[in-house]
């Protein structure tokens, strides 16, 4: 048997982050990662042709940059630079027009313009907004429920008036939401390609929210990536760890969290026990923790009924592509954008996300689509384009290969429509389907890549099940640290940051019965008694 202050399972970024937290209090750390590489979600390889480098499966991060979690880290000096495109964000529209998000805001304010007069005043009205309570919503949205400190900054800033006006229209569907503030199509397009980056559609309730603060952020920061690809985040995050005497097991899959009285002891892996001293931290979708590796006996009969209403967020499909050329784009407005959305007007997202939601494979399928070396030009060699796309599929257990390659080719039929002679330019091609996603990163479940879908039934202290909203579970010492955990999915590393600060207020200031006695007081007006 192995031991340590902290076991934690899962070496993804919020692992890691929790991970690194913990060894910054002088705890020792064992990392337990079920494949043999750290980074979960957040990794780089050369999977399409030589001299190409592929994010393979997040990529740009506005959330990441602007997170005072990850900044907090300090992670530049261990080699982690910031790189930008030349513009943000354009979406193209089936008519051949563009919405630009740049970080020069005439140029947002020109782009936005052209479909409605006024609407780029509009966009510089509610970007003043944002700068004036962006620093205190970042807190209120990645700190734990109840986010005290950041909404009373809101509060002081907006007054109550306003306050009451930003809460409303942070719930509204993003459509609304767009209508309420702009005129044209231009705009409100802006925002819903941002919402669908979740698995929100426009006609959802809180789809405004995130449409509006990756917008905003796109606006104030950009949408950065890492110089060298994704996994010079990781990278960054291990160094860290291991400065910090830190290790990680790899090759390592967890396959019980070890329970007595009521309290986490330690986790069993195929070949070793490890003891935890004194926490055990889980960077695992919550079905997984609950179910699979602490086990009915030990939770309350409420949370495993509630369990069985846990939504995931849609299936993911994503190709990379090495390209010989830059892309042919029609409208020059998406030469410069790192990302770029395609395939679908305000309408046609409607119509898309309605195929999802009725479990239906989209017959257009609304593209997400990365330019790599437009942001970075160390990803292919001069001239090229090393670049990616991905779309949502409805979340199944089962999906054949002839559907996956028919849906890689209406993928590429779309992009050859607003860039002809693209197919002629590809040298290299390589397909993440659901079930490639799931094998590679055991936490993306079905391909979902959000941990659990972002639709408001399902968030604040309703993720990942009506509860407390917090890192605390109903076993002792035991801390959800993934993105089934508030605030949820997105390389900002709230959750594993919560689960690491959950653990050390257990550990001291509200130390031993009377920490215990108030997890155990909330859990029981929520859940009942657990059976153990």
């Amino acid at each position: 048997m192995e031991s340590a202050d902290a076991i934690v399972i899962g070496a993804g970024h919020n692992g890691l982050v929790a991970a690194n937290l913990l060894a910054d209090a002088g705890w020792s750390v064992v990392v337990l990662e079920a494949t043999p590489h750290p980074g979960g979600a957040v990794r780089s390889g050369h999977v399409t042709a030589p001299g190409y480098l592929s994010d393979l499966f997040s990529s740009f991060y506005p959330l990441g940059y602007a997170s005072p979690v990850l900044s907090g880290l300090d992670l530049d000096a261990y080699g982690l630079r910031w790189t930008h495109a030349p513009e943000v964000l354009t979406h193209l529209l089936p008519d051949g027009r563009a919405a630009t998000l740049s970080r020069d805001l005439t140029r947002t304010m020109a782009s936005l313009d052209q479909f409605a007069a006024g609407d780029g005043h509009s966009w510089k009205r509610e970007y003043d907004q944002w700068r004036a309570i962006s620093a205190p919503m970042l807190e209120a949205i990645l700190r734990p429920f109840p986010p005290v400190r950041g909404a009373a900054g809101v509060l002081r800033e907006l007054g109550t008036p306003g306050a009451l006006r930003l809460a409303r229209r942070l719930l509204l569907p993003v459509r609304e939401a767009g209508r309420e503030m702009f005129r044209g199509e231009g705009a409100t397009l802006l925002l819903a390609g941002c919402a669908l980056h979740t698995d929100l559609s426009p006609e959802e309730a809180g789809g405004g929210v995130y449409g509006w603060l990756l917008a905003m952020l796109g606006q104030q920061v950009g949408w950065p990536v890492p110089v060298g690809g994704a996994q010079r985040i990781t990278d960054a995050l291990v160094a860290r760890l291991e400065q910090r005497g830190g290790r990680i097991v790899y090759d390592a899959p967890a396959r019980r969290v070890l329970v007595a009285r009521g309290r986490a002891m330690g986790v069993a892996t195929d070949d070793t026990n490890y003891r935890a001293y004194r926490a055990v931290l889980a960077d695992v979708p919550a079905p997984a923790l609950y179910l699979d590796l602490v086990g009915e006996r030990w939770l309350p009969a409420l949370l495993v009924e509630d369990l069985d209403h846990f939504r995931w967020d849609g299936a993911t499909l994503k190709v990379d592509w090495a390209v010989r050329t830059r892309m042919p784009w029609k409208n020059p407005a998406a030469a410069g954008a790192g990302t770029v959305h395609l395939g679908a007007d305000l309408d046609g997202l409607t119509r898309y996300a309605g195929h999802l939601a009725t479990g239906a494979i989209p017959p257009d399928p609304f593209l997400l689509l990365g330019q790599m070396t437009t942001a970075d030009p160390s990803h292919s060699p001069p001239g090229t384009e090393s670049l990616w796309a991905y779309t949502h599929l409805p979340h199944r257990a089962h999906w054949e290969p002839d559907e996956i390659a028919a849906h890689v080719e209406r993928m590429e039929s779309v992009i050859e429509e607003h860039a002809p002679g693209f197919r002629q330019q590809v040298v290299g091609r390589h397909v993440f389907g659901p079930a490639d996603l799931e094998r590679e990163n055991p936490a993306l479940v079905g391909g979902a890549l959000g941990g659990g879908t972002a639709a408001a039934f399902q968030q604040l202290f309703l993720r990942p099940v009506p509860g407390l909203g917090r890192a605390d579970t109903p076993v002792d010492r035991l801390f959800l640290a993934g993105s089934s955990a508030h605030p949820g999915g997105g390389v900002h590393g709230a959750p594993g940051a919560n689960a690491a600060r959950a653990a050390l207020a257990r550990d001291r200031g509200l130390t031993g019965d009377a920490y215990r006695a108030l997890i155990r007081l909330g859990n029981r007006a929520v859940y009942g008694e657990p059976r153990g």
